[in-house]
């Protein structure tokens, strides 16, 4: 198993089209994903789970990988998270 914190950087946060990005992301990993914020933890490849985080810019938020792929995994969502969902 294998997380990390991260600081969302876009000023909407996970509203739905980067929830959808992160999700797609987290999909092409073969690793169990879920995303932590405060105390709750979710799948992070279930759009609704991701979304009733609420999840706003400046909040923190850890992505927790557990399988082959997992630190993958991890860098790759941190990265998405890092560059403001950017196409």
């Amino acid at each position: 198993m294998y997380s990390q914190e991260v600081m969302v950087k876009n000023q909407v946060g996970l509203h739905a089209r980067p929830a959808t990005f992160f999700i797609q992301k987290a999909n092409e990993f073969k690793s169990s994903i879920w995303v932590e914020k405060e105390e709750r933890r979710v799948n992070a490849k279930s759009l609704l789970g991701v979304l009733s985080l609420g999840i706003v810019g400046g909040a923190v938020i850890r992505i927790i990988a557990d399988g082959a792929d997992e630190n993958e995994a991890v860098a790759s969502l941190i990265e998405l998270v890092e560059s403001g969902f950017a196409d």
